[in-house]
């Protein structure tokens, strides 16, 4: 379903940018259009990963330099079925993390250093599982594709505006109401893209998440903490990417609102609510699936990565 899902994107894209390239320069026009989106496309799928993950300036990490976060991910890892996925960190006082990765072999994960400063070890495992989930169900590829594939066409009205002003051009079938339909168009469509990816995959990586990890209560705790400090500490690198919220646990733009129409992701306190309610589920029945998470109470040490951006001091946590 990811893939169909996938596919749908990108023919919408490429759809998009022949009609902004039609209302702009007929069809000569429509055809560049339909080379710029092929390459995009193609580049996207082979690239939008490293990208997302420089836009964060995160840094790869093993374990070596994080020897108890890295072995984290290696056991949750071995609990799902998955293989190692590359792990990285990224250097912001918001707790978050987030997942990339076209599939499952080519899969990377990224925490916060405020993400091990403010949870314990078993909240931490509790994210990241959900993290292997997404890679698991392979939302990964759609998440990162449409990260880039919607801030590119936030940045077509603009092209519109440059490109296609002129009044005097020929080659534009609808002259200057072309152009503010494209400008109209752009934002709307972009918009649309975000809303594609379901909210859904949410829910469905909480409880997968809460299976490898082993405990949904972790999960809920964690999803507690994070949605307070998302609203109290900004991400100034997600502010200028805003393109790419929708790939977090929890989205990281100040002024995140509530479960509607237009948000990224579902009420965090619904999601708490259907956590609770497997909790209770799994007491009350069998608790197969949620014996997973044994092994994550043993790493109680701060790794030291080195990533900050801020000094050379070494993330600070209750990891000690």
């Amino acid at each position: 379903m990811n893939l169909v899902r996938t596919a749908m994107l990108l023919a919408f894209m490429t759809a998009l940018f022949m009609v902004v390239g039609f209302m702009i320069g007929g069809r000569s026009g429509m055809m560049i259009a339909f080379v710029m989106a092929a390459g995009m496309n193609f580049f996207s799928y082979w690239n939008s990963d490293r990208m997302v993950l420089s836009a964060y300036h995160a840094k790869e990490i093993d374990e070596r330099n994080a020897p108890e976060f890295f072995a984290i991910i290696r056991d949750l890892s071995r609990n799902a079925g998955l293989p190692m996925p590359k792990v990285y960190l990224y250097d912001s006082p918001q707790p978050n993390a987030f997942a990339t990765g076209r599939n499952p072999e080519n899969a990377a994960v990224a925490a916060s250093t405020g993400l091990l400063s403010v949870l314990s070890p078993e909240e931490v495992a509790a994210v990241m599982a959900h993290e292997l989930a997404h890679v698991q169900n392979r939302d990964t590829l759609t998440m990162t594709i449409t990260a880039t594939l919607a801030g590119a066409i936030s940045m077509l009205g603009n092209f519109a505006f440059f490109f296609g002003g002129n009044r005097e051009n020929n080659n534009n079938p609808l002259g200057f109401i072309g152009v503010l339909l494209a400008m109209i168009v752009a934002p709307l469509a972009a918009m649309m893209v975000q809303m594609a990816i379901s909210r859904t995959r949410e829910y469905a990586a909480d409880r997968r998440g809460a299976e490898i990890c082993g405990n949904p209560l972790w999960l809920a705790s964690a999803l507690g903490k994070i949605a307070r400090g998302a609203a109290q500490v900004p991400n100034y690198d997600a502010e200028r990417n805003p393109a790419t919220a929708h790939m977090f646990i929890i989205n990281p733009l100040t002024g995140a609102g509530m479960d509607n129409l237009f948000s990224t992701h579902p009420n965090t306190e619904n999601r708490i609510a259907a956590l609770q309610e497997m909790a209770r589920s799994a007491t009350n029945g069998s608790t197969s699936g949620l014996q997973a998470g044994s092994s994550m109470r043993k790493s109680r040490s701060v790794p030291n990565t080195g990533v900050s951006r801020g000094g050379s001091q070494p993330p600070k946590g209750p990891w000690s």
